[in-house]
């Protein structure tokens, strides 16, 4: 499994497609609702896109990641940053209030440690929120009718709900359609399959970015192939769809 360690030349350019998607915050702020206190760990939560957002609603965020250019387009945008990595936080038990992971387990060798380590630092009571793309979302998406050399990884980084969800007893888990494209995210970008032609669109989708990398001959086919149906008016254009984790740490 090929992950990618240098987000240096994703930083410049990741907040042109994005930003804090409307499907996302909605998700979020109901998972987070009831929390004991307003601290907002952003886990993984490279230029801070969430987490200015929800700090508009008067939650106190750190962004967390372990890319610094990432963490120095978040910090520009005014919010407090630390360079860490998921699957070990040099964060102390109980010292949150609330924490997401939002669209980044599929970055991390060991989402199960991510998860663990999120939910140690949660005060009794803390809230929990994951929004993740799980192994029945991408066995949903129509994407790789035309881009067939995905399955495989994909089948690897994205595990089912089930085992996201594992470590976190009692957990509510959900999925939803991902109805906007303010995060262009790869479930986003299924409902608009003319804008995954526009390279500026589609670049900021660790997909597509893997793809580049391991398959540009499978991309160039894929991508003629979809170019022709989108002119045709035959392309599908099916939103993908997301998980939510909501869970609540015991103790209370």
């Amino acid at each position: 499994m090929r992950l990618l360690r240098d987000y240096s030349r994703q930083a410049r350019t990741y907040d042109r497609t994005r930003g804090a998607g409307t499907s996302f915050l909605a998700a979020l702020r109901g998972a987070l609702a009831g929390s004991p206190g307003r601290t907002l760990a952003d886990i993984g939560g490279g230029t801070g896109n969430y987490a200015r957002a929800l700090a508009a609603d008067g939650w106190q965020p750190l962004v967390v990641d372990r890319s610094p250019a990432m963490l120095a387009r978040a910090a520009a945008k005014g919010l407090a940053t630390l360079e860490a990595d998921a699957e070990q936080l040099p964060l102390a038990d109980r010292s949150f209030d609330a924490a997401m992971l939002v669209s980044m387990l599929h970055h991390t060798e060991h989402p199960e440690r991510a998860i663990s380590e999120a939910a140690r630092i949660l005060r009794p009571g803390g809230r929990l929120a994951i929004v993740a793309f799980t192994r029945e979302n991408a066995e949903d998406m129509w994407l790789p009718e035309y881009f067939p050399s995905s399955r495989p990884w994909m089948a690897a980084t994205h595990p089912p709900a089930a085992t996201l969800a594992a470590p976190l007893h009692g957990a509510a888990v959900s999925s939803f359609a991902v109805s906007d494209t303010d995060d262009a995210s790869l479930a986003a970008l299924c409902g608009r399959p003319d804008l995954l032609l526009d390279a500026d669109w589609r670049s900021q989708t660790s997909f597509f970015e893997r793809l580049e990398r391991d398959d540009a001959a499978g991309l160039a086919a894929g991508l003629e192939r979809l170019a022709s149906d989108v002119a045709a008016g035959k392309a599908p254009r099916r939103p993908g769809r997301a998980t939510l984790i909501a869970w609540s740490a015991p103790g209370a």
